[in-house]
């Protein structure tokens, strides 16, 4: 957690840890910003604040220059105000003109999936899911439920597992030299991460893998699946930047997601719901995602 509040509501956490990027934009201070995200950290905050967050394939931007936290994890992203500029703010900077989508018309058949994860969904993001839904059928286009694999549900704690182990490899010079100087929160994460055994951690990208290979066939039929963005809106306090628990599982699985604004929970906040789609297929995620916030609008 940082200084960063919540624009729409300075008592709340923009969530993290791309907080100051995705408040800027939100707030209309800049009309794009880069992000990173490991767990949950562009698609959460772009969410909390109403803006659009949007983490490619892994790998499609690239990060030389990042200080890297978990290698097989980390992955550069952007934040606009529409999916058309963050569309084209990542086809410039990763050199991919095709991701630009400006002129996109299409109809994309959506997978409803509400996850392993879905007792962490609050009252607020199970409305807006079912509305995101309800609108999309009433604007002509097919949205089918999708349940996930069982052996998926394995994937959120494979994800903390992977994360924590490279994490505390990475930070091991500081975790030596200067620990006093990292927070209590990150050094525990890294303290975890250091007793990770190597099995446990070969078998969670194991699993990772076999998954990754697997989702063209729960796609199967389909464009892209929709998904909570994040547990609800924004929790109030700045101690704490909300839960990745819907991020996590398409982080391990390094496939591009947005997260699309345009709806609010019962407090006013903003909620937004996440467009994933298959590895290396960002244009088609970027247009689908473009064409459900037309409807959400």
């Amino acid at each position: 957690p940082g200084k960063t509040r919540n624009p729409r509501d300075p008592d709340r956490t923009p969530g993290g840890s791309s907080s100051g990027s995705a408040a800027a934009v939100a707030s209309g201070m800049v009309p794009l910003a880069f992000g990173t995200q490991t767990a949950g950290s562009i698609i959460r905050p772009a969410s909390f604040c109403g803006c659009v967050g949007y983490k490619p394939t892994f790998g499609l931007i690239d990060r030389t220059g990042v200080r890297p936290f978990a290698d097989s994890l980390d992955t550069v992203g952007v934040f606009a105000t529409t999916v058309e500029d963050a569309a084209f703010f990542a086809s410039v900077v990763a050199g991919r003109p095709n991701l630009h989508i400006a002129d996109e018309v299409c109809r994309p058949r959506i997978g409803l999936t509400r996850t392993h994860a879905w007792e962490a969904a609050e009252p607020a993001t199970a409305t807006a899911l079912d509305e995101a839904a309800a609108r999309l059928r009433v604007a002509g286009l097919e949205v089918r439920e999708v349940a996930l694999p069982e052996r998926w549900r394995g994937l959120l704690e494979a994800q903390k597992t992977i994360m924590a182990f490279e994490a505390a490899r990475s930070h091991a010079p500081e975790m030596l030299t200067a620990p006093d100087r990292l927070s209590v929160k990150l050094r525990e994460l890294l303290e975890a991460g250091a007793v990770i055994a190597a099995e446990d951690y070969d078998a969670a990208k194991v699993l990772v893998a076999e998954a990754r290979a697997g989702f063209g066939d729960v796609l199967d039929g389909l464009d892209v699946l929709l998904t909570p963005s994040a547990p609800g809106e924004a929790p109030v306090g700045l101690g704490a930047t909300g839960d990745p628990v819907f991020n996590r599982l398409w982080t391990a699985l390094g496939v591009p997601c947005i997260s699309v604004p345009g709806l609010t929970g019962p407090m006013g906040m903003p909620v937004g719901v996440q467009v994933v789609g298959r590895w290396g297929d960002d244009r088609r995620a970027l247009a689908a995602s473009a064409v459900i916030g037309q409807s959400l609008s």
